[in-house]
């Protein structure tokens, strides 16, 4: 008898070569209605990778994060004192960067120029603002092994707190992180909506002075946990838009619709929730249906591939995709090193 063979899911490499191929997916849809997709594009189901297979700055900055997580834990382990220096030096060298010409965000262009300074980073941070750049780029945070449950909340909401400071854009960052994390460790996707409601519950008034430190007085709050609070609280109403949407699914309609277009982060996570859900497993048609959406088509897209490369591996991404990909080499090493 032939010894059974071992496979190895290398979900690191399925999220983040997911990730940039649901970012590639919606690079041409971002800003259309579902009716122009259709026209210029055909049928969902049978949307096809474009050519060349380019990215926008989600992608960008999600490796831009990882290098800076790579080089914090380098040094030993995680802390805000070794994380904080090199995702700023990441993020600045990404906005002084010639490939920054993806129509990124004006929140991280605003908040890394004021980042390419003295000043200390709570006076870069856009503290009005949630949107969805707070967590495109969060994956690598669920992905890297060997954390405690502190230092990867803290590294999530402080990589979005350099940019995006309103409290909802924090909790997104960190509720998004968590479910990277559960999928990669084997997290059935029925229960997925359950765990993320908990662990948003059981954060809702902790606020991480070790990683933010005063943070909140930025923003103008009366306490930090009445800032942080404010955070979970819409995430909670995010998840649950997405279990009413879950309990009569409707694959065929645009999931903007019920859970939000995506330009916050809240809404963010929950549409990339509701295409992956849809389609646990069936990762390319999720990641189609969030392509054909009307809202923030590539930053729902990039989120839902992360989703689905962390629940099935490297392997549930065609070969002809992936191998087309932006930036495959720096994906695949990322991988490679955070795999399991």
């Amino acid at each position: 008898m032939n010894p059974t063979r071992t496979v190895v899911k290398q979900a690191a490499t399925g999220a983040l070569t997911g990730l940039a191929l649901g970012d590639a997916l919606g690079f041409p849809t971002e800003f259309d209605d579902v009716p122009s997709i259709l026209t210029r594009s055909g049928p969902w189901r049978q949307m096809p990778l474009p050519s060349p297979a380019l990215v926008t700055d989600d992608t960008q900055m999600t490796l831009a994060l990882a290098r800076g997580m790579r080089t914090a834990m380098d040094s030993g382990l995680l802390t805000l004192e070794r994380l904080a220096r090199p995702l700023r030096e990441e993020f600045v060298a990404w906005y002084h960067s010639p490939d920054n010409d993806r129509a990124p965000g004006n929140t991280c262009l605003t908040a890394c120029r004021y980042l390419d300074g003295d000043r200390v980073w709570q006076e870069a941070s856009r503290t009005g603002s949630k949107g969805c750049g707070a967590n495109m780029r969060v994956a690598p945070v669920g992905l890297v092994p060997g954390l405690s449950d502190e230092q990867r909340a803290g590294a999530a909401q402080l990589q979005a707190a350099l940019t995006h400071g309103h409290p909802t854009a924090l909790a997104a960052s960190d509720l998004t992180a968590r479910a990277v994390l559960l999928l990669a460790h084997g997290a059935e996707p029925a229960g997925l909506l359950g765990q993320l409601r908990a662990y948003a519950y059981e954060n809702s008034g902790r606020y991480l002075t070790r990683w933010l430190g005063d943070l909140w007085r930025y923003a103008g709050d009366r306490s930090p946990e009445s800032y942080i609070r404010r955070g979970w609280d819409e995430c909670v109403t995010a998840l649950d838009r997405v279990q009413d949407a879950l309990g009569v699914p409707d694959p065929e309609s645009d999931p903007c619709a019920t859970t939000g277009d995506g330009w916050i982060a809240e809404e963010a996570i929950a549409t990339a929730l509701h295409c992956f859900l849809l389609f646990p497993e069936e990762p390319v048609t999720a990641l189609r249906r969030a392509a054909c959406t009307r809202g923030d088509s590539d930053s729902i897209a990039c989120l839902t591939g992360a989703l689905a490369g962390a629940h099935l591996g490297a392997g549930a991404w065609p070969k002809e995709w992936s191998e087309r990909i932006e930036y495959r080499s720096d994906l695949l090493s990322l991988g490679a090193l955070w795999d399991s």
